[in-house]
């Protein structure tokens, strides 16, 4: 089940850089909480999805249904409560209203992938190999570690969290490479359907880890006022 949560004046200046949440309205406070179980709602579904993998459990599978639907009511109160909200503020907190949303609307994304691949693993007719199932469960490990880094960096506003998370999008890409290789390479017309069900699953995970860096790249313009698009990728990445 979901964890509950944890109690400029000119164009040519710099861009202010965010750092606290001082003097921000109630409904401000409010929104930012909601994007924040969102991101501890979507690390539980990565959790319970792993759990599911290594031991099959059906509380676990149920548990990742619970947090796509939360998630879905998530962004569902968002859309409802924020264009009021963000009429009524200062630029800054504008700014961060605007991440909640895309928060709420990227870890619902997350929400979606991870149910939709616990249902395909569900429906298999045998258990996923033991091989298979160590790789998904590293991009889901991966997966989770990110949103930690994303929910951290948007609570302490720092950068290195999200900087991390683009590091490790580069991680869950290489086991994804690894496991596709792997199969295209010993798979037989035997084992076609068992390939493309993995693969599949395999390519929704390297879905998810995007959007999580999505978030890590919302993190950047929330902070320092900027996007990273027109940022080089090595400079930030590395």
């Amino acid at each position: 089940m979901p964890r509950e949560p944890r109690s400029g004046n000119s164009a040519k200046q710099k861009p202010q850089r965010l750092k606290a949440k001082a003097s921000h309205s109630s409904e401000t406070r409010e929104l930012t909480e909601l994007a924040l179980r969102a991101c501890l709602v979507a690390n539980d579904a990565a959790f319970n999805f792993r759990d599911f993998l290594a031991n099959a459990s059906h509380m676990a599978f149920l548990a990742v249904r619970d947090c796509e639907k939360e998630l879905d009511r998530i962004e569902q109160e968002m859309d409802e409560e924020l264009p009021a909200a963000i009429t009524q503020v200062s630029e800054l907190e504008a700014r961060e209203l605007l991440a909640c949303l895309r928060f709420s609307n990227e870890l619902e994304r997350i929400g979606d992938l991870l149910w939709w691949v616990a249902q395909r693993a569900q429906s298999l007719p045998v258990r996923i190999p033991k091989a298979d199932a160590q790789e998904l469960m590293e991009m889901t490990g991966i997966l989770e570690k990110m949103l930690q880094s994303v929910r951290e960096g948007f609570t302490q506003r720092e950068l290195e969290p999200a900087s991390y998370v683009l590091r490790a999008d580069r991680e869950i890409d290489r086991v994804y490479r690894a496991l596709f290789r792997r199969h295209v390479t010993n798979s037989g017309e035997k084992n076609m359907q068992h390939s493309a069900d993995v693969l599949l699953m395999a390519q929704s995970l390297e879905r998810a880890g995007d959007h999580a860096t999505n978030l890590a790249e919302e993190l950047f313009r929330l902070i320092e006022g900027r996007s990273l698009r027109h940022t080089p990728k090595r400079h930030v990445k590395d």
